[in-house]
Order: C-alpha cells, then structure tokens, then sequence
C-alpha cells in the first residue's frame, strides 16, 4: 500500500508541476513574478562597469612656457551619487528605503602635479593629482506597509572625498620631440 501511495504522490506532483508551467495553470493568466527594486540596478552595474574606465588617464607631456594644466573634469552628480553607501535592501511593502531630491556640492581642494618619476607600463611620467570634496544632501525615505503602515521621512548629508588624477608623460627636454609627441597623443 505504501508503494502505490508513494508513486500516486509522485504522479501527481509531476502532473501539478508540469501543468504550470512558465505561464501558469492556465496560459492566459501568467503568473506575476515580483522582483526586487534593487534588480535592475544590480544588473546595470554589473553590465556597465566594463565600459567605466577606473583608471588614470594619460596625458600629453607639460610643454615649457606653456600654463600648467588645471583640474578642469570635476566629477559629474552621477558619480558621486555612485559613490554614497548602498540603499539597503529591503522587502517589498514590509520594509522599503528610497532616496530622492539629491542636491551635490563640488570642491576642489588638491589640485597638485608631482615632479617627474618613473611608472611602470606608462615610462617617465608626472602624477597630477586632483582631488575633490563631494558633499551631498538628500531625503531618505523609509516606509513599511505591513503589519502596520508608517513613513518616516529624513534630511541626511554625507561627504565623499573623490580622487581623479591623472599622468601627464615626460619625454625629455627636445622640444620638437615634445610637441610630436603631443601631436600623436592630441591628434593634428
């Protein structure tokens, strides 16, 4: 008796489980999959990091008697944004935390070229350092809807320190040699 038991089980559990299905019980009432809000920007990050370039730019060489370049790429709203701690992750109508009005103030506090030295894949190269004071201001939001319903609505502040420096080469004292070198770098 317990044999027929068992495989009447197993019958059916596979004629439940194959009568689902990707659309369901019936085919014109898909299911609804809820996913989290955080997905899709999971996803984005994971797919667009590649085409982010992390890394220090390398510039043309410092000309004589030309100006010393200036920190003149502060970074954009988005990459500060970037850079706050993660929202964390919640539940779906139990516990939600969300960020909106974010207003960014940008300093420049270092902007700073160091003297020449040697960086390995690069060659002679001079560090020119850029460094920025980010202060961000926002509203967090937080919100639950079970078991019972409340918001609670805060004014929060956070500074981030963000660096963007980058190498411009050193290719000696010629300075028709320089300026090909700068030709092939910045184009005609």
């Amino acid at each position: 008796m317990t044999k027929m038991r068992a495989i009447g089980f197993m019958l059916g559990l596979s004629l439940v489980a194959g009568s689902l299905g990707c659309m369901g019980a019936a085919p014109s009432l898909p299911w609804v999959i809820c996913n989290p809000p955080w997905t899709s920007e999971r996803m984005e990050e994971k797919y667009t990091k590649r085409f982010r370039t992390d890394r220090a730019a390398i510039m043309p060489p410092i000309l004589p008697g030309q100006p010393l370049p200036t920190c003149e790429d502060p970074p954009t709203d988005e990459e500060v944004i970037r850079a706050l701690p993660r929202v964390a992750r919640g539940v779906p109508f139990v516990f939600e935390e969300m960020r909106d009005n974010f207003e960014v103030v940008v300093e420049k506090i270092v902007d700073q070229i160091d003297p020449p030295a040697f960086f390995p894949v690069v060659g002679p190269a001079q560090l020119h350092h850029c460094h920025y004071k980010c202060t961000v201001f926002w509203r967090e939001r937080l919100y639950s809807d079970w078991p019972f319903a409340f918001g609670v609505t805060n004014d929060r502040v956070e500074v981030i320190y963000i660096d963007k420096d980058h190498l411009h080469l050193v290719v000696g004292n010629d300075a028709c040699y320089q300026k090909s070198i700068s030709r092939d770098l910045l184009g005609p």
